[in-house]
């Protein structure tokens, strides 16, 4: 075996073997073949600062969606790590993908804070194809949820702050999820989860602690046993339906019907439009949570509510994009009180969980990508509620406000 001038001084003087450089050749001469050959690790930091109009400072002044500890200041929103081993093309293939999530946006299972800062298994699942008709993807473990217009990936919602309709979601499932490819066009997931928890708005912050719809309020019962049931159809428009190819129209449920009677229905669609540079969706939810069993404060009537939202995306050039959204909603009970407040001249939460909060939001997004893996938007945002926020009586004091108005610089970093 040959080796250089430099090995063979340092072997000289004893600060080197020569065993151990024949072992370090051939260790660059032969593959190290492990599990991990096909594994990728990427992520995004998040990072932002906000200004809220009128000193928004406190949780009660916030509308649905948006979290206080952000208010008028500068956030560390999410760092997300993904380790990621995604499935071959041979018939009984399985892979593995994790999320680990840390910030005042992080969601999942595991630990969190409603304050400042969160840490949380985002997503830890084990992924398995069986090979009947076209192939049936398995994930069991802790993911996203399947509904919704927005998703958990800051960078990949056409908005900084998110939606009412991504607030009153599930955010995480606990469970074992199916996925079926029927055709080009049609695809359907269907699956069983935990219910280990009674719903409350999660606002990014408000980690969930495994299952879904997790929040604070305290239930009576103990049916451990009890699961959610989930389901999808995904519909996506051929190549020969002119300007709408690649147009896709969603449907889904998350239903929750042995343990608190929770029902989550969604509709959405995504369509491209003549212009090229335009696309407009849609969303549609509506939720029914039976809370009779509630044994803490608060109403004990049936809560629902409904959200419909609009969207349009403007892509000017290949790094100008304009992004609106809309929405109005009919929030009931909880839904529209999950901080169980008491608004001036109401005796009772239970009774102020009966009213029901009418509001609406416009947001209006400019994102300019200057630098390479960055995704830099500033953002206005209006929001108006009847009941103000999140709930109360409109100028009253330590009630919340009728309209909400906000600016912010949102940064985020891909890897």
């Amino acid at each position: 075996m040959k080796f250089n001038k430099w090995t063979l001084g340092l072997a000289a003087v004893g600060a080197v073997s020569l065993a151990s450089a024949v072992r370090a050749d051939e260790a660059k001469i032969i593959p190290l073949q492990t599990t991990l050959a096909n594994t990728t690790i990427s992520g995004y930091v998040d990072t932002a600062v906000q200004y809220n109009a009128g000193n928004q400072s406190s949780s009660s002044t916030q509308p649905p969606g948006l979290n206080s500890a952000k208010a008028d200041q500068f956030s560390l929103n999410d760092i997300d790590i993904t380790i990621d081993k995604p499935m071959d093309s041979t018939p009984w293939a399985a892979g593995y993908h994790a999320d680990f999530n840390l910030g005042t946006d992080a969601v999942g299972y595991g630990f969190g804070a409603t304050g400042n800062a969160g840490t949380a298994v985002r997503q830890a699942y084990v992924v398995l194809n069986t090979p009947v008709g076209n192939g049936i993807s398995w994930k069991m473990g802790v993911q996203d949820d399947i509904i919704g217009y927005e998703g958990n990936t800051d960078g990949s919602n056409p908005n900084y702050t998110r939606s009412v309709g991504y607030d009153v979601e599930p955010t995480t499932l606990l469970g074992l999820v199916g996925t079926y490819q029927i055709s080009s066009m049609f695809t359907v997931q269907a699956g069983i989860v935990d219910s280990t928890g009674y719903y409350s708005p999660v606002l990014p912050g408000q980690v969930n602690t495994g299952g879904v719809n997790v929040g604070t309020n305290s239930i009576g019962g103990s049916e451990i046993s009890a699961k959610s049931y989930v389901g999808s159809v995904a519909f996506t428009a051929p190549d020969s339906w002119g300007f709408l190819k690649g147009g896709t129209a969603n449907l889904g449920i998350v239903a929750n019907p042995e343990k608190y009677g929770q029902y989550n229905y969604y509709a959405g669609f995504t369509i491209p439009t003549p212009l090229n540079i335009l696309k407009v969706g849609g969303s549609f939810d509506l939720i029914s949570v039976n809370d009779s069993r509630k044994t803490g404060t608060g109403n004990n009537q049936n809560d629902s509510g409904w959200i419909v939202g609009g969207y349009a995306n403007i892509q000017a050039t290949d790094k100008l994009a304009f992004n609106l959204r809309g929405e109005v909603y009919d929030l009931k009970g909880t839904l529209m009180n999950p901080y169980n407040s008491v608004p001036s001249g109401t005796s009772s939460v239970a009774t102020a969980g009966n009213a029901d909060g009418v509001g609406e939001e416009l947001t209006a997004t400019v994102q300019y990508n200057l630098w390479a893996n960055v995704t830099s938007r500033a953002e206005v945002r209006w929001d108006h509620s009847n009941l103000g926020y999140p709930f109360g009586v409109p100028g009253s004091s330590g009630n919340g406000v009728s309209d909400s108005f906000i600016l912010a610089l949102n940064v985020i970093y891909s890897f």
